[in-house]
């Protein structure tokens, strides 16, 4: 496209400054750049580079002439603002839950299904951090030798809860230096020096919702109802970089050697791993970097084709800002920014 215009609908929070310096870091091919957020935020200026952006109100009408938006306004503000975004022939790549299981939406990661895409009908849904970071290590595994099961366990950051997340952290941590009693607000439980089982609602059958993100989003993004997978996610004392442990079980053999070279040729993935030298990733190393890095690589002992695997990412670039700036990209790429004229309502009836 001669001219490509792109809005940041979210623009004042973590997710969304974090999408404009990415935009900005990739050199994304964009004429111009908008940034929207609530009528609280409209006025204040946001960073885009070298340049401030005057962040605007978000409104049904705000995407005329805009050709794709990237949303990261919270489940609600998606429900309610990208169907008239669609409508206006504006492609919509949504951060929020709200779309992901939602059939007419592709999910998509781009290290993992970039061809679903080409089906997209407006509304593009951005998976779970958590889920993301896993798929980007699981898809060579999966395309190579196949995957029966998953066994995930996550230790996900504080900025996955977003600024306030990060601000009840700093705080208590403050707080308990200074002999003073830690307030919990972003969480039920304090959080510093803790670890909580416990990330999002409790459903009926005993897991959390992010749990069962988890286990939903997988099977979409394979095209695979039938392969197996459960999760426990809990959330740690760690500003930026979710980690990982994840067992699986693959229909043929794979060892723990020749998923180290698949690995390390995966685009997205880079393998870091050398129990001798003390090489494993941590969140400190993936914070502020875009791979999933991925260490502990080894055969499992207990079962006949199992690996056990630690994995590592930047929770608001890779799990979130950069694979919605990818998808973006993607769709440049593939020329598809575009909305069908018989999809435009699609969202709204």
């Amino acid at each position: 496209m001669s001219k490509l215009t792109v809005a940041v609908c979210g623009a004042t929070g973590a997710v969304g400054r974090e999408m404009l310096s990415t935009l900005h870091q990739r050199a994304f091919p964009a004429t111009e750049v908008l940034a929207f957020a609530s009528a609280r935020s409209a006025g204040n200026k946001v960073e885009f580079g070298d340049q401030e952006l005057t962040v605007r109100e978000l409104k049904e009408d705000s995407f005329e002439g805009v050709d794709i938006a990237i949303f990261s306004a919270g489940g609600s503000t998606s429900l309610k603002f990208a169907p008239y975004a669609a409508k206006a022939g504006c492609v919509v790549v949504d951060n929020s839950a709200a779309w992901r299981m939602d059939d007419r939406c592709p999910l998509v990661v781009p290290e993992v299904n970039p061809e679903d895409l080409a089906w997209h009908k407006g509304i593009i849904a951005n998976p779970n951090c958590s889920t993301i970071q896993m798929l980007v290590a699981l898809k060579p595994i999966y395309d190579a030798v196949g995957i029966k099961r998953i066994v995930v366990s996550t230790y996900q950051a504080v900025s996955g809860t977003g600024q306030k997340g990060i601000a009840e952290l700093e705080k208590q941590v403050r707080d308990l230096f200074n002999a003073r009693d830690p307030e919990c607000k972003a969480y039920p439980y304090q959080i510093a020096f803790n670890i909580l089982p416990h990330i999002d609602v409790f459903l009926d059958n005993d897991y959390t919702k992010e749990e069962m993100k988890m286990v939903n989003e997988t099977r979409k993004m394979f095209h695979d109802p039938l392969i197996r997978v459960t999760a426990t996610c809990a959330r740690v004392p760690v500003f930026y970089g979710h980690a990982e442990s994840v067992n699986v079980e693959t229909e043929k053999k794979l060892t723990a050697r020749d998923c180290r070279v698949l690995l390390s040729q995966a685009p997205g993935v880079r393998v870091y791993d050398n129990p001798r030298e003390l090489m494993y990733p941590m969140p400190l190393m993936a914070a502020g970097k875009d791979e999933t890095f991925v260490g502990r690589i080894r055969d499992d002992e207990s079962v006949e084709n199992g690996l056990n695997m630690w994995i590592v990412a930047d929770n608001i670039r890779k799990g979130a800002a950069l694979n919605a700036v990818q998808i973006a990209e993607e769709l440049v790429k593939r020329d598809l920014v575009r909305v069908k004229e018989e999809d435009r309502n699609l969202f709204l009836a």
